[in-house]
């Protein structure tokens, strides 16, 4: 009889899923927001709640966090990763300071304490990598001049992040000073290591893991995954780094049939992953929140916006780039529910989890608009200036200055873009 029921209710939660994804789909929307409401639906204070199939639930979002990182992981070799360190490590350091620094605040005043500000840091930080490069396609920007900006600051992203989770992992365990310096010293040891066998042997290994055979292929890279995972994880490093590490170790032909292989693996296991967040908040706890997650939500789109366009700038992109980088940079996703689970797991301030998901959902339906509409509000906005500025001075414009090498290749990117935009499509 238990069985029985187990196999309905997580059969329910799939076609549901699929369903959502459809209607998703439809919509040209990101699936997260109608995943984490069917969470809250079917959770504790939900609709209907679930009893025989949450164990299984447990173990699968478990595993959809593994696939997650182990996909980012696929998407970058380690030349890639050491360049951007290298030429891009500004963009990271100001992106940190606008957008970690205003969910460490929100904690401390609402008086969550010291832990509970660090891991709001880290969800207010961390853009969508998956809703953002999802969007860039929907609206043809991959080939755009500021693209390879928004990668990079992704890209330093998820290397922080292997900082960045074996010291949410140390505080929310308790562990003292001396411990949690060791778990770090482990992580920083392990991820530099991986880091120099894949520059230098990257090539060995994808032989050794590659397989004519799909199914060995998908075999031989899921069971190193989980290895590997499940070793950091006991010594404290963190599974999802070791999945991000493994990833990163992977190249060439390995890395692209790996992910052709393990992608409808990955939807299916985050997808349970957002169900299983949803269903451990209860609904009833999100209203209280709902205006300190709407207010954060705000103040953190605009940093975000500010760190796109900062960075590009930076980068020589003209000013119709830098606004769509700011943009496209708003969304945030599965980091952000990736850490604030692991604090609901460790017991720590019960709202953490109701007013995370409120902020992710907030932000994972305005990072699509923001990103479409940012650029041609910008535009609006210093035409209606440029305008009143003309009309306050009589109509007569002052003098032009000489463009610079620097504005004279952004005043042409911006005629460049702006003829893109006026091309008829086929």
């Amino acid at each position: 009889m238990h069985s029985a029921l187990f196999l309905i209710e997580f059969g329910a939660i799939l076609l549901g899923l699929g369903l959502l994804g459809r209607v998703a789909g439809r919509l040209r929307f990101s699936p997260i927001p109608l995943y984490l409401l069917a969470g809250l639906a079917f959770g504790t204070g939900g609709l209907l709640p679930l009893g025989a199939s949450e164990e299984f639930v447990a173990i699968g979002a478990e595993i959809g966090v593994i696939l997650l990182l182990l996909m980012l992981g696929l998407e970058y070799t380690a030349n890639d990763l050491v360049s951007n360190l290298r030429t891009q490590y500004p963009a990271g350091l100001v992106d940190c300071a606008l957008n970690a620094l205003p969910g460490a605040a929100a904690a401390l005043l609402m008086g969550w304490g010291p832990v509970a500000a660090v891991v709001l840091a880290g969800v207010t930080w961390i853009s969508s990598s998956g809703v953002i490069a999802k969007v860039m396609g929907d609206l043809g920007r991959l080939g755009n001049r500021e693209t390879p900006v928004v990668l990079s600051i992704l890209v330093l992203e998820d290397l922080a992040m292997a900082v960045y989770l074996p010291i949410i992992t140390a505080l929310l365990a308790g562990v003292g000073l001396a411990a949690g310096s060791a778990t770090l010293a482990i992580a920083l040891g392990v991820a530099g290591a991986v880091l120099f066998v894949a520059v230098r042997y990257g090539r060995i290994i994808s032989r050794f893991v590659s397989s004519d055979d799909p199914e060995k292929l998908l075999l031989v890279v899921l069971g190193l995954t989980l290895l590997v995972a499940g070793i950091a994880q006991q010594l404290q490093v963190s599974a999802a780094v070791g999945a991000f590490l493994v990833g990163i170790a992977l190249s060439g032909e390995v890395a692209e049939g790996t992910h052709t292989l393990l992608s409808p693996l990955r939807d299916l296991f985050a997808a349970v992953f957002f169900v299983f967040f949803g269903l451990h908040t209860d609904p009833a706890s999100i209203p209280p929140v709902l205006l300190p997650a709407l207010a954060l939500a705000v103040v953190t789109a605009c940093t975000k916006i500010a760190t796109g366009y900062w960075a590009a700038k930076r980068a020589g992109i003209g000013p119709n780039g830098r606004w769509r980088a700011g943009g496209t940079l708003v969304a945030r996703g599965e980091f952000s529910i990736v850490i604030a689970g692991l604090a609901v797991t460790a017991g720590i301030e019960p709202a953490l989890g109701p007013l995370a998901t409120a902020y992710v959902l907030i932000l994972v339906i305005l990072g699509p608009l923001s990103a479409r509409y940012t650029q041609p509000l910008a535009a609006w906005i210093t035409s209606r200036r440029a305008g009143s500025t003309a009309a306050a001075g009589g109509g007569h414009r002052t003098p032009l200055q000489p463009l610079g090498p620097q504005g004279a290749a952004e005043s042409a990117d911006d005629r460049e873009e702006e003829n893109k935009q006026l091309r008829p499509t086929s």
